[in-house]
């Protein structure tokens, strides 16, 4: 059986990195591809071409994870902006449904068009699901919570959303690369991979639905949105890609360099192993502090103190919504564990 310490010499973390819902950390065979394709850049020793085949690879690894077919996925920038063609499609007068701690960056881009009418309600998280009701015409709603590290009932939302014919949107760049995650169900699930997915930041891939990709118009279609790439360069004619792929962004290509590798060893190793490998470090965390077992590879707690102290201890973490936030990756270890709980003596009652 596979396990996380197989693959434990791929990573090279200053102990102490308790801070992926930040920004991954590369493996090895990610970082010496994008330091490769950087001295080719130098020198201009290779033509494009070979870099943006990365983006091919990236875009083939990220519908595996998500159990999607690759011509339902377009690559990116930012979440946001992959978001964008779907908050236009919308008619006037919609009304979004969002958790009122949801990323702004799957709530701007909906909310950005109140002037014609554009409603966006929302609600705590324990509430949500019972908000999901006739009226509400999008769910958009992260798979983890960022500032608090909870997990979606994805199913439930799912046959909510069903119910009253709901489109529904996930923020999964918290997800993926750690949680089992299928599109089944979803109209449209989007990830920025400089997180769990430990790739360089400007690396964004996103699943649409047949039947949404009918309903949104490609705003950022280019060259790259092109059926035949290298027929797409100059105008006046415009051919897009009948699949996904009409709406990709153009690439920022050693983004994708980077991304590929990282993706690819996420599949090696196994997105259940490292599910399990995640929840047993942070719920070691959470017995530590007090608290009882969860199923997320965030926690969000309320330390006092907590930050200077783990500041004082050269421990790597966040601070949420007044919260300590720290989280555990693949290249997490007990002794990163233990260095937060010494960090925090004194400060918590367990």
């Amino acid at each position: 059986m596979t396990a996380v310490a197989d693959f434990s010499d791929l990573w090279d973390p200053r102990p102490g990195w308790l801070n992926t819902a930040s920004y991954g950390l590369p493996p090895r065979p990610g970082w010496e591809a994008l330091q490769a394709a950087l001295r080719d850049w130098q020198v201009g020793a290779t033509s494009w071409e070979p870099w943006d085949k990365s983006t091919t690879r990236a875009r083939e690894s990220f519908a595996r994870l998500v159990g999607a077919d690759a011509a339902d996925v377009f690559v990116g920038s930012t979440v946001s902006a992959a978001v964008a063609p779907i908050a236009a499609s919308l008619p006037d007068g919609a009304r979004v449904l969002v958790d009122d701690i949801e990323f702004t960056s799957n709530v701007y881009p909906w909310m950005v068009h109140a002037d014609r009418g554009v409603e966006v309600v929302a609600v705590s998280t324990d509430q949500f699901v019972d908000a999901i009701r006739p009226g509400i015409d999008l769910v958009a709603v992260s798979a983890v919570q960022s500032a608090t590290g909870t997990v979606l009932d994805l199913a439930q939302v799912i046959a909510a959303c069903k119910e009253i014919d709901a489109l529904l949107v996930i923020d999964a760049s918290q997800a993926v690369g750690w949680l089992p995650l299928d599109v089944t169900g979803v109209d449209a699930l989007v990830a920025h991979g400089y997180k769990w997915m430990m790739s360089p930041r400007g690396a964004t891939f996103g699943y649409l639905s047949p039947r949404l990709q009918e309903r949104c118009r490609p705003l950022h279609a280019g060259w790259y949105a092109g059926r035949d790439i290298g027929d797409s360069y100059y105008a006046p004619k415009m051919q897009l890609a009948d699949d996904a792929r009409r709406f990709d962004q153009s690439p920022a290509w050693f983004c994708y360099v980077g991304a590929a590798p990282a993706l690819e060893l996420i599949e090696q190793i196994g997105v259940e192993t490292i599910h399990r490998h995640n929840l047993a470090l942070a719920n070691e965390f959470r017995a530590g502090i007090g608290l009882p077992p969860g199923n997320s590879a965030i926690v969000s707690a309320a330390i006092p103190g907590a930050d200077e102290a783990f500041a004082a201890a050269g421990i790597r973490a966040a601070v949420r919504g007044g919260n300590l936030r720290v989280s555990f990756h693949v290249y997490s270890a007990q002794a990163d564990v233990q260095l937060a709980l010494e960090a925090l003596d004194g400060l918590v009652k367990t």
